[in-house]
């Protein structure tokens, strides 16, 4: 377990003979408004522990009439609206580039929908996701124009996760549960905090079932596309690269500083 204080931040714990590690992006309680999450320092603690994929599930808002709260989607393109986030490893004197025009693993895309279809789960596939700013909800000219762009779904998490976890080489896939119409759908309440939470809890059994059935099908990543993503990433000359900065990288890169 890594520790925060008197409680663990990831816990480590066994399903069935594999073994899963377990980190709340808000930390216990919800404490970390979507903007103060340290995803640099998430990511890199999995990467050091010996994660080689990642399962995230997000609530998020439906942007269209046929994917209705308590449906799941998996998207397999993301569009990046937040503004003020630390969102990669390679700055501060070592500056890379990697791939990212398919932003979630292909891999792990393949085998989640199954799983879904095999607990009777209502799973929207092809959809494309926006990733806001927050921690307000958008106005509803913002989500008409996200609609406009023929995007599905609207949260606040999911980057620079995926971001983040492909420079980390991690395969990277997000669960996400509708939970509201955003604030576009006219015959709707407007999304608030309580009918977020109330759906979540809803689904959370649904949740739970897909991750206990999932975690036996990722097998080995193999030559999954994620890892060797950053092996040719980096531009900066061997010799102009800040030494601190590649300390700092070698502990998620050993193979590569």
């Amino acid at each position: 377990m890594i520790h925060h204080g008197e409680n663990p931040l990831i816990n480590v714990i066994d399903i069935e003979g594999t073994t899963v590690a377990f980190l709340p992006r808000h930390g216990k309680g919800h404490v970390h408004a979507p903007h103060q999450v340290n995803v640099r320092a998430n990511i890199a603690a999995l990467k050091m522990i010996g994660v080689e994929q990642i399962i995230a599930f997000s609530a998020v808002g439906s942007l269209k009439e046929e994917i209705p709260p308590l449906d799941f989607v998996l998207p397999d393109q993301v569009i990046d609206r937040t503004k003020a986030r630390v969102s990669t490893f390679f700055e501060d004197g070592v500056v890379g580039h990697v791939t990212f025009g398919d932003p979630f693993c292909t891999r792990l895309q393949e085998i989640i929908p199954p799983v879904a279809a095999e607990h009777g789960i209502k799973m929207h596939t092809g959809e494309t996701l926006i990733c806001m700013e927050g921690p307000i909800f958008s106005t509803r000219a913002e989500s008409n124009l996200y609609r406009s762009w023929g995007a599905g779904i609207i949260n606040m998490s999911t980057l620079p996760e995926a971001k983040l976890a492909r420079e980390a080489e991690i395969c990277y896939a997000v669960i996400c549960m509708s939970t509201d119409y955003d604030c576009w759908h006219e015959s709707e309440e407007d999304v608030t905090v309580e009918m977020v939470v109330a759906n979540v809890n809803k689904n959370s059994e649904n949740a739970k079932a897909i991750l206990k059935t999932l975690v036996q099908r990722l097998g080995n990543c193999g030559d999954c596309m994620c890892h060797g993503a950053s092996k040719y990433a980096v531009m900066t000359a061997p010799e102009k690269r800040n030494p601190e900065t590649v300390k700092k990288l070698k502990t998620i890169l050993p193979d590569y500083f």
